[in-house]
């Protein structure tokens, strides 16, 4: 006992009294103090005594489509953390191909009866999905909060990223560097935030080189899946267009076209200039490191759980959509075009 509190003591920075004081429940510690122990309790792997276990507020759910891109593990991190500070337990559910749908999840969830849901590109951001649903589930009294997508037909508060600033600041970037060929490679067109990045794509590359929609839509956009392969695919269709810039809708999409414009011998920056969209977790440590537009998990995660709180203590927020601003992030997968001398 006595070795357990002195390594408690020294992970938590404070003396041995304060140790037996936090576990023995007596009053006279500082909260923050009382935190610092229970945290180095749990990194040391210890048991919280019984009387120091937080009573959970109850259950809340998170949806996500699946977790073999790396942003949505990184955005349920952050979701269960604040929804872990705030005393909730939170209930990771993921679809699967061939496994449970959003809606079997969602049953799963009401029938165990949680506080609310999150949902993460859930079918609230594909165009051609039944809204009632949501509807439905409103019925039942049961909280939600929707995450990346937006349909005006569901009355519920929305999080989401600003797509096409995404876009502009991708395409500002490529044309400083003398890009005047720029594609774009993204997941299918049925869903909310694909249609918005197109939009900020368009009016950015009119807006900065002059180029007619119609001819940026027909040439320059590439509908492929979100995976390694799609971008992949994409990015082919793309670079054999003449294309000496991809913007990618997801990162795992950007590696895809890093691959493609190998396989076809060019170099990454050299040749081809690739931007990504995430900024997932290991992304800065790819080869060449990705340039890419980060999506403000954070900031978003913490707004989800902060607005779904809401909704559960009986102040809703308003039902409208919250957008949270992307941020470029310039690494060494982008130089300047081929050919083109840099003067500043």
């Amino acid at each position: 006992m006595t070795t357990r509190l002195a390594d408690i003591a020294a992970q938590a920075g404070v003396s041995e009294a304060t140790v037996s004081r936090v576990l023995n429940g007596k009053p006279g510690v500082a909260a923050t103090t009382r935190q610092s122990v229970l945290a180095a309790l749990d990194v040391l792997g210890y048991e919280r005594p019984v009387r120091l276990r937080q009573r959970s507020e109850g259950l809340v759910g998170l949806i996500t489509p699946e977790l073999e891109n790396p942003i949505f593990p990184a955005l349920a991190q952050v979701i269960g953390q604040a929804l872990t500070r705030q005393g909730y337990t939170p209930v990771l559910a993921t679809q699967t191909p061939g496994g449970s749908t959003e809606d079997e999840l969602t049953e799963m969830l009401v029938d165990r009866g949680v506080a609310g849901i999150i949902y993460v590109s859930g079918l609230h951001a594909d165009t051609t999905a039944d809204m009632q649903r949501y509807e439905t589930l409103r019925a039942q009294g049961v909280p939600f909060v929707l995450v990346d997508g937006f349909s005006p037909k569901v009355q519920a508060p929305f999080i989401s990223p600003d797509d096409r600033a995404a876009m502009t600041l991708a395409v500002t970037h490529l044309v400083s560097l003398g890009h005047t060929r720029i594609g774009l490679a993204l997941g299918p067109k049925r869903f909310v935030p694909v249609q918005r990045k197109i939009e900020g794509f368009v009016r950015a590359m009119q807006d900065q080189l002059g180029l007619a929609p119609g001819v940026v839509e027909a040439e320059l956009v590439q509908h492929s899946l979100y995976t390694l392969e799609g971008g992949q695919a994409a990015a082919s269709a793309l670079i054999e267009r003449d294309c000496t810039a991809v913007v990618c809708a997801s990162d795992m999409m950007a590696l895809g076209a890093i691959r493609a414009a190998r396989q076809r011998g060019l170099e990454v920056p050299r040749d081809v200039s690739v931007v990504g969209f995430d900024d997932s977790p290991l992304i800065a440590f790819t080869d060449p490191p990705l340039t890419t537009v980060r999506k403000p998990v954070p900031a978003m995660g913490q707004a989800a759980v902060r607005t779904l709180l809401e909704e559960i203590g009986g102040t809703p927020a308003p039902h409208s959509e919250f957008v949270f601003m992307p941020e470029l992030v310039v690494r060494g997968s982008t130089a300047s075009a081929p050919h083109v001398v840099r003067t500043s």
